[in-house]
């Protein structure tokens, strides 16, 4: 008969699913990335989302870039990244189309070629949580969209020449379940996610035909800089161990490795697709 068995191992390929056929032979399926490059724009700190993939990456043999946000973050995401090998560190304001363009020359000039992208990039003025929606402004609301959804397409747009030069490649954007639901004082940022999932769909379909994938993955509540800075997160995380169906929260673990598995290959056939990583919470219907 069949059997299915899970198992990780170190060193530099990630091996985690072995398949007995009827016949007693083994099938190993690994993850090994040894060779490949990525871009990871989002680390913050080692509680950011973005720091979760990359380090899954790392494990699995990718060198990779990591860009930015001013000086005053700079310290720390150069505390973490430092330690890894071959790894680039650049400065990326993604409302500077000039530091984009130097980002992905920079990348070319090193790498000479990149197979997976990933953006991590959200940020609303906090005065957007403080109050109704219906009071959002005018310059909160095109900074919001700018920086947490529009910012994909220039990236993507960037990305593009340099995944052809790998034969193709794989972008993810985390998105979160206020794109679909009314999530309270989550306000304009779920307007973001919003056209950041149309982002998603219509970039998947228009680079499809080079190769790229483009996926998005929706996770529930993790204690980062930027979810701390909206009101009652901490009753939000109440709600979703309550309410899951797991009975639980989820870890950062999870989520970088649902982001390990749409980067790599065994998740070839997908593209243009939302993956939940949120213990089931989005299926509730109250």
């Amino acid at each position: 008969m069949g059997q299915d068995r899970l198992a990780i191992l170190t060193g530099q390929s990630v091996k985690f699913l072995t398949v007995c056929n009827e016949g007693g032979r083994a099938r190993v399926y690994s993850i090994d990335l040894r060779g490949k490059t990525g871009l990871v724009a989002g680390v913050a700190n080692k509680r950011s989302i973005a720091w979760a993939i990359a380090q899954l990456l790392h494990k699995a043999g990718a060198r990779l870039a990591f860009t930015y946000q001013g000086e005053r973050l700079k310290s720390s995401v150069e505390e973490l990244v430092s330690p890894l090998q071959g790894s680039l560190l650049l400065p990326c304001d993604v409302l500077d189309n000039a530091q984009l363009e130097m980002v992905f020359h920079t990348i070319d000039s090193e790498f000479g070629r990149l197979d997976y992208l990933v953006h991590s990039v959200a940020f609303a003025p906090h005065e957007e949580f403080e109050r109704e929606f219906y009071y959002t402004s005018r310059e909160g609301f095109r900074t919001s969209l700018e920086i947490s959804a529009y910012s994909l397409v220039p990236m993507s747009r960037l990305a593009m020449p340099l995944m052809e030069k790998a034969g193709g490649g794989s972008i993810i954007a985390m998105t979160y379940l206020a794109a679909e639901r009314a999530v309270p004082t989550y306000n304009v940022m779920g307007t973001a996610k919003a056209a950041l999932e149309q982002i998603i769909r219509q970039l998947a379909y228009e680079l499809g035909p080079k190769k790229i994938r483009v996926n998005g993955i929706s996770a529930g509540p993790l204690s980062t800089l930027s979810a701390r800075g909206v009101p009652g997160f901490t009753d939000i995380l109440h709600v979703y161990e309550e309410r899951a169906p797991l009975k639980r929260n989820i870890t950062h673990e999870e989520v970088g490795k649902a982001g390990l598995f749409l980067l790599s290959d065994l998740a070839s056939g997908i593209t243009g697709e939302i993956i939940y990583v949120d213990a089931g919470f989005h299926i509730m219907g109250f």
